[in-house]
């Protein structure tokens, strides 16, 4: 045995064990997505199954070489799918569903989290990147302190009645998360991250998890959360400007992914987890 040989151990896991749940429809588990190994290191994520059940829209978009063009038929078979425009075929009539739930459909989810990312939208969706990524909420109307406070359960309850009695809300969304990674793999084919960001005024806004000096810290962020192209516009929103270099596979959806989807300008919808940031005061 070669006593210079040092056993190789796998990393710490970064991320808390009150931030994650034990499974996911990920081909990654929790543990490992939403670690600063892969902020560091990212590969592509997938949910279960949805390319090969979505394989023919796929293949419809594959020789389509402009962005609008190819929008426009994501948007016309989601709603062929799911029977969007025909809601009395999903078994949706009237008199049967409160007309909130007949109308919740993926841009509704993605409109009011840009209006109000602590809304019943904004729950909704926070339970679905839980149950996709096994990434826990951190904050939703106020700090989300263990899984059984008031705030929790009150969360849970906001976003399980908002996907009560809708049209596979939820499978919606699946698809909208990985036709935005199709987008992207298009758009940015040689790169795995971009430079996104946020206006805050004070780090402690975030849990910070460790400080390293030069204006650089390890933080935990929500499992959801909003970012920016445009360093321009992170400057209205504080006095200091947030910087992550937030890797593909992690971005939701953003606002040119659809037309009118979002109203935020260069709006990015990021999954969370553990990142190394940067502020700056320019």
């Amino acid at each position: 045995m070669d006593n210079n040989r040092q056993t190789q151990q796998p990393p710490p896991a970064t991320l808390p064990a009150n931030a994650r749940l034990p499974i996911n429809h990920c081909n990654l588990p929790a543990v490992i997505l939403g670690s600063l190994t892969y902020q560091q290191h990212p590969v592509p994520l997938e949910l279960d199954g949805i390319r090969h059940f979505h394989a023919d829209l796929f293949r419809t978009l594959a020789p389509i070489a402009q962005h609008t063009a190819r929008a426009q038929a994501f948007q016309d078979y989601v709603s062929a799918h799911f029977l969007l425009d025909h809601l009395d075929e999903a078994g949706l009539g009237k008199g049967k569903t409160k007309k909130k739930r007949i109308n919740a459909n993926y841009l509704r989810m993605a409109r009011g989290w840009s209006f109000d990312s602590d809304g019943r939208e904004g729950a909704i969706l926070k339970r679905w990147v839980e149950s996709r990524f096994g990434l826990l909420a951190r904050h939703h109307a106020g700090p989300l302190q263990g899984r059984n406070s008031e705030a929790y359960q009150h969360y849970v309850a906001e976003g399980t009645r908002g996907l009560y009695a809708t049209n596979a809300l939820e499978a919606q969304l699946d698809l909208l998360y990985t036709y935005c990674q199709y987008e992207l793999l298009q758009a940015h084919p040689e790169e795995t991250h971009l430079s996104l960001y946020r206006g805050i005024n004070r780090i402690d806004e975030h849990e910070i998890l460790e400080t390293l000096g030069g204006g650089r810290y390890r933080v935990l962020f929500n499992n959801l959360n909003s970012f920016t192209s445009s360093r321009e516009r992170a400057d209205e929103f504080g006095d200091y400007i947030l910087i992550a270099e937030v890797p593909l596979p992690k971005i939701f959806f953003f606002n040119r992914l659809l037309p009118g989807m979002l109203k935020g300008e260069d709006e990015f919808v990021v999954v969370g987890g553990v990142y190394e940031v940067s502020i700056s005061t320019l």
